[in-house]
């Protein structure tokens, strides 16, 4: 689940301060070339979905990638 909890601890390691920011959920479609952003975190709350999905375009450039306040 909380994502976060479990990597930061590394990312301290390696001398990076980390914050939060809110949650969600990503649902990844290798076969049809889809990704889409939507949900929140219980513990976090909603994280900027279009933040999240300008980062992903970058990596992912052949993809359509959406994003929503949905929940599910």
């Amino acid at each position: 689940d909380h994502i976060f909890e479990k990597v930061n601890p590394e990312m301290e390691k390696l001398g990076y301060q980390c914050k939060c920011l809110g949650g969600g959920k990503i649902e990844h479609n290798s076969k049809e070339k889809k990704i889409r952003v939507f949900g929140l975190s219980a513990g976090y709350g909603k994280a900027d979905h279009s933040v999240t999905v300008e980062i992903l375009k970058k990596e992912y450039t052949d993809y359509e990638i959406t994003w929503s306040d949905d929940k599910k």
